[in-house]
């Protein structure tokens, strides 16, 4: 067994040095070697900076995050402000809305020390990326997305930006030659655009790119309480819809005894049958870090009414460390900029070799 010291030295190596690692197959079955090869597993994952996350966000994809950090030695996570513009957006409240996130993702448990967290709009090579990458992606490629369907239908125009984000979200990953990239179910289909993008750069320029895989949520996503029908969202008018990790007890409590179930009062888990309730027990399962049959074991005897407070005691108690943790940090806007800062230029230094190398294949230099 290697001695303590030598291997964080090898931690610290495969961390800084993006290009350096065991070999990687590439797609028609050539393998890279040498200069071209990229660590082993590369994490990375993105969240846009909509102020604070709710639960459907903590369940669904940032405890998975913080198990991440804990099994892979290269892991970046990134803050995705320049996505998030694709909508207008008032620059104060995008200011703040970053710092919150920030703010959240440290209190979630992401560890800056053995995870690159950092701003996505501080590292150039994520746009320079995505220009080289959007010169090889094809329109109806893009017309196909459902995302691009639907958001544009929903403001009866589409920008340019909103467009072509896919392709922005394919260079984030690629940028750093991300092997596996945890994303929910609704991700995956930009996913493959990212695996496609890969796949014709190396096709054109030789082998450089790994195909990033997808690591699946272990936790299905959280529904509306007030809509099981649709998934839990912070831009849901009804403001009992959405759990918020800043919600005070009180409020998380009224949000779940108003949550929407059925006129049957045993609790069950089916969730075509019984959507609604069938949240609840997700939710409670999920929370408790067990099944949905132990959820329901421990529902036995209750009716729905019942069953709501206990979800919600479940959930108060779960959240009450994040939630004070996120209000603490939240009156220090400076260490967090700090940490941000510190994130950004790590990712900086991650991505400048694989950019260059880039630059050379295309001809740049």
């Amino acid at each position: 067994m290697a001695a303590p010291c030598v291997r964080k030295a090898k931690r610290l190596l495969r961390l800084i040095h993006p290009l350096s690692g065991s070999t990687v197959r590439f797609a028609g079955g050539a393998a890279a070697t040498a200069e071209s090869s990229a660590p082993l597993d590369r994490i990375f994952s993105g969240i846009q900076p909509t102020g604070i996350p709710h639960l459907g966000n903590y369940l669904g994809a940032l405890e998975s995050w913080v198990n991440l950090q804990d099994r892979h030695s290269s892991v970046l996570y990134s803050i995705m402000d320049l996505h998030s513009i694709t909508v207008p957006q008032d620059p104060t409240a995008l200011r703040h809305s970053i710092l919150d996130m920030t703010a959240s993702l440290l209190a979630c448990g992401i560890d800056p020390s053995r995870t690159v967290l950092f701003q996505q709009s501080h590292v150039p090579g994520h746009a320079t990326l995505s220009w080289i990458l959007g010169c090889r992606t094809s329109m109806p490629r893009l017309r196909h997305l459902p995302q691009w369907k639907m958001k544009s239908r929903q403001r009866n125009e589409g920008y340019v930006g909103l467009y072509t984000y896919p392709v922005l979200q394919a260079a984030d990953i690629l940028l750093y030659r991300s092997t596996h990239v945890p994303v929910g179910e609704d991700q995956v289909q930009h996913l493959k655009l990212a695996r496609d993008a890969a796949r014709i750069f190396n096709h054109h320029y030789g082998p450089f790119f790994p195909e990033p895989q997808a690591l699946l949520s272990p936790t299905s996503k959280v529904k509306s309480l007030r809509d099981p029908a649709v998934k839990m969202s912070k831009s849901d008018p009804q403001r009992l819809a959405t759990v918020l990790l800043t919600d005070s007890p009180e409020d998380v409590a009224l949000k779940f005894r108003k949550a929407v179930t059925d006129f049957a009062s045993e609790v069950t888990f089916d969730p075509e049958a019984r959507p609604g309730v069938s949240n609840l027990v997700a939710i409670h399962a999920a929370v408790l870090g067990g099944t949905v049959e132990q959820a329901v074991a421990q529902a036995r005897g209750l009716d729905t009414a019942q069953y709501k407070q206990v979800v919600a005691d479940a959930v108060i108690e779960r959240l009450r460390p994040v939630r004070d943790e996120i209000l603490r940090l939240r009156r220090e806007p400076g260490y967090l900029r700090s940490v941000l800062d510190e994130g950004s230029r790590r990712a900086r230094e991650l991505s400048a070799p694989v950019l260059r190398r880039v630059y050379q294949l295309v001809g740049f230099s």
